[in-house]
This record gives C-alpha cells, structure tokens and sequence, in this order.
C-alpha cells in the first residue's frame, strides 16, 4: 500500500513511507490510491477484522507481496513504534496521523507502548489536537492512560497555552483514579503559568506545600514564567521575578526534581515537559547550557521579553555574587534584552566580548544578534545584521533551515531600505540547498512584489517557484497576489 502526502518543507509530492519516496506518475493515481485508502478506513472502523484484512490482501494481491513490502511503513507494532521514534527524531510530527492511519489499515493492533509513542511525539510537535486523538484512541482500543501519558497530555497543554483544558485532564485523572505524581503538579503549574494564570498556578503551589512537598528550580521557573505573561502585565513584575529568583536559592531536592525512567527513554528532558524557553537547547555541550541555572534561564528569558535592561543587569550582579558564570544561553538574552530594548551599541559588546574571550561561538548566538539588530528596522541595526551575516559565513558557521527561516521571516518584514539583509538571508540558503518555510517564503515574495521588481528578475522566479512548490503542500493555501 502507498499514501501519498507532500512535505511541508518543499511541497514536492513523494511517498510518505520512510524507506521509499517515489512520485506518483499522475494526479488521477493520487486521487484513486487516497479515495480507496479512506475507503478501506472507514470499513475498518466498524469492522476491523474484516477492514483489516481487506486492506491487506487487496493490496497484496493486486501489487505483489514484493511491492507491497517495499512500499508499506511496517509490519508489526514493534516496527512501527520504530517508524514513530524515528519520524519524531525527525521533528516530522505531522506525518504521525499517516502512520497510524496506515496501521489500522494493515490490521496491526496497536500496543501501549505505540500510543506512548505516538503521544510523545505530538507532545513535542505542539499538536493538541492529534495529541488527544490518540488519546481518545488509545481508550477505544482497552488501554487506560497511566500517570506519565496524562503528564504529557497537560504539557502539550501549555505548549498550546490551553491552561483550561490542562486542569480538565487533571480532573479526568482523579475520575479515572490515576495517581498524580511530583512531575504531574509541575506539569500542570507550568501549563497554567504559561497562559499567565497566576490564580491558578498558586493554587497549585499551595496544594504542593500543603502536601508537604518543597518547591523546586522548575516550579520557581514557572512562578516567573506565570508573572511574565500575566495580562495585563503588572508593573511591579520585574521586581516579582528577581524576588523568586532569590527565594529559589533554597530550593530543595524533592520527587518534582527527578526525571524518570519512561521520561529518559522517550527522550523527553524535564526541561522539555516543563515547557522551559531552554528546552531545545539541553542536550548542547560545550557550555552552552548549564542545568544548575534553571531558574536564572527563565528569569534572564523573562527581562529580554520585558525588554526590562536594568532588571536584567540586576540579575547578572547576583549571578556574579554566586560565583557563577553566564553560560551561552544567558549571554543570549543579555544580547536580546538590550536591542530589543532599543540598545544596539550594548547588544554588539556583549556579541564581541563573547567573541574576545576565546570561546567558539555557536550559530545561535551569530542569529540573536542578527535577529535583535533588525528589530525597529534601523539603518544601523539593518547594516548590523547584515555585517554579522558576512562574518559568520566567512567562519563558516552556518544558518540551520529552522534559524534561516526565522531570520528570513524578520528581515523580509523590512519595508523601506533596499531589503539587501533579506536577500543576502535568501541567498545563504540557497547556496546550501535549503528551502526556507512557507511562512518566510510568503512574507519574502511579499516584500519582493511590493518593490515592484520586474516579473521576469531572476530572483523573483526563483521565489516564486518555491512559493508555489510550498503552497501545493499546504491544502486550502492562498497564493498572495
């Protein structure tokens, strides 16, 4: 069996089974081989013996059992929990509905541990919906949630910022009589606190120390995180966070601080569950990240987003006064909290002296200053980023797809000036084969038409081309005239 679905990142048709990408020799093949797949699906969801093996032998049959084995994802659960890891590992998250779909198809039953799967990887995907599908799913098919499947359930949650649907699953544990545990609290204070619901989050907080159970890094983090997205934003907050900053100094080590195995080996950190702005970066080395400083991440994350300086200057004295370095990350927002706030001389020396210590800079900390320095889009921030661009390229530090895209985005925003900062971002993709995102795409077409250029430029062909490969992956996208 083959299904045939497009990539988000090209829109260039191909075969959605990971071992095999083949191009469908024509629309009308794509169209029969998707009528008679969602055929097969809705005869298995009401008969799944007899869906199941229609599926399989139809296709066995009238393909050969060779072709067939070639094109399908798996078959059995454990080889298509591997597809499911993989795919995950692959931040290819919204090719999990196929997979399952394909299994139902192919009469596999799933396992609990595909459902952890499967539920694992929507939570990092930020996919709540899909998320709660196999939620539901997993239900139909005679297996209860345990207590680290509802733990993901409330972190996809705040990912999404739904803190009303994370206590909904909360109450369903008790419903059910599942046991919450540490990380659940924390789960479900961050998910609140990411909504800014400070009324619930100390709710959460008074039940903890109620229960005898001390405070740790993570639920100081989330106090900070709830106060920074309070709306409206009081004006005592700055002052609030470099208070729990030092009240998280006594923090001490409970049953929340841990990790456990499950968590370990579906490759969620703590970090990641929490929804902590470092959670992409804890796996990097080199002193990029220090766990020790969970709560100053959060707090030097929350003055960049309030464009607070003196506060953030505040929050390095007592770092220095703990005898502690700033590690990459901080350095980060340092950069962030002064150009946002309108300090491109300040922002520039924190990058150089960074840059003067010896220390091997990463490509993220050349894309803070390029991003903050575009901000306002000044003269002198624009050339800025532009300078940093070159210098970068000429260490041969390179731009990842997803930092690419999110510069291209920013610098495609530029409405006055010559857009030199857009099309240079452009160009350093294009010379690595990479295609930028639909949204950077669409906003750097945007831009390109407004300036009149002639139909026929080189590069507005090529954007163009690429804008229109990106929308015939996207059903129900509007080409922008």
């Amino acid at each position: 069996m083959t299904r045939f679905t497009r990539t988000e990142e090209t829109g260039e048709p191909y075969s959605i089974n990971p071992k095999t990408c083949t191009k469908p020799s024509n629309l009308l093949t794509l169209a029969v081989t998707h009528f008679i797949m969602r055929l097969l699906q809705s005869i298995y969801r009401h008969h799944k013996s007899v869906g199941g093996a229609l599926g399989r032998r139809f296709f066995v049959t009238s393909a050969g059992a060779e072709e067939y084995a070639r094109r399908n994802y798996a078959n059995n659960a454990s080889e298509y929990n591997t597809v499911v890891t993989s795919l995950t590992s692959q931040r290819r998250f919204f090719l999990l509905r196929d997979v399952y779909d394909d299994m139902m198809l192919d009469g596999v039953q799933p396992t609990r541990d595909l459902f952890h799967s499967l539920i694992v990887g929507t939570m990092k995907g930020s996919r709540l919906q899909d998320t709660f599908f196999f939620r539901d799913q997993m239900k139909a098919n005679g297996f209860l949630p345990d207590v680290a499947v509802y733990n993901y359930l409330i972190s996809v949650c705040g990912k999404c910022k739904n803190s009303d649907q994370a206590i909904r699953i909360f109450e369903e544990m008790k419903k059910y009589e599942v046991k919450p545990n540490g990380q659940t609290y924390v789960c479900l204070l961050n998910a609140c606190a990411a909504a800014g619901q400070l009324d619930p989050v100390y709710a959460i907080v008074r039940d903890m120390t109620a229960a005898g159970a001390g405070l740790d890094k993570f639920c100081y983090a989330g106090l900070i995180t709830a106060h920074t997205n309070k709306i409206p934003r009081a004006d005592d907050t700055a002052t609030k966070i470099i208070e729990l900053v030092e009240q998280s100094k006594g923090w001490s080590s409970v049953e929340t601080s841990g990790n456990n195995a499950e968590n370990e080996m579906m490759g969620v950190s703590k970090e990641e569950l929490y929804n902590l702005p470092t959670a992409e970066y804890v796996h990097r080395r080199g002193g990029f990240l220090s766990r020790l400083l969970t709560v100053y991440h959060v707090a030097f994350h929350a003055c960049a987003e309030l464009k607070d300086v003196q506060a953030m200057e505040t929050l390095l004295e007592m770092l220095k006064k703990d005898r502690k370095s700033p590690d990459v990350y901080i350095v980060m927002q340092n950069i962030r909290c002064y150009l946002h706030s309108g300090d491109i001389d300040n922002g520039h020396k924190v990058f150089e002296d960074y840059i003067c210590s010896e220390k091997f800079p990463p490509a993220e900390l050349y894309a803070t200053l390029v991003e903050g320095a575009m901000f306002g889009y000044t003269p002198k921030g624009m050339q800025l980023a532009q300078d940093t661009l070159v210098n970068m390229n000429s260490r041969n530090i390179f731009l990842s797809p997803r930092m690419g895209s999110d510069l291209l985005l920013v610098a495609a925003g530029e409405k006055s000036g010559g857009y030199t900062t857009a099309n240079y971002i452009w160009d350093l993709m294009q010379a690595r084969k990479i295609t930028p995102s639909l949204p950077a795409v669409e906003a750097y077409y945007t831009g390109l038409k407004d300036r009149e250029v002639p139909a026929d430029d080189p590069r507005l062909v090529v954007v163009s081309r690429a804008y229109d490969n990106l929308l015939r992956g996207r059903p129900g996208a509007v080409r922008q005239q």
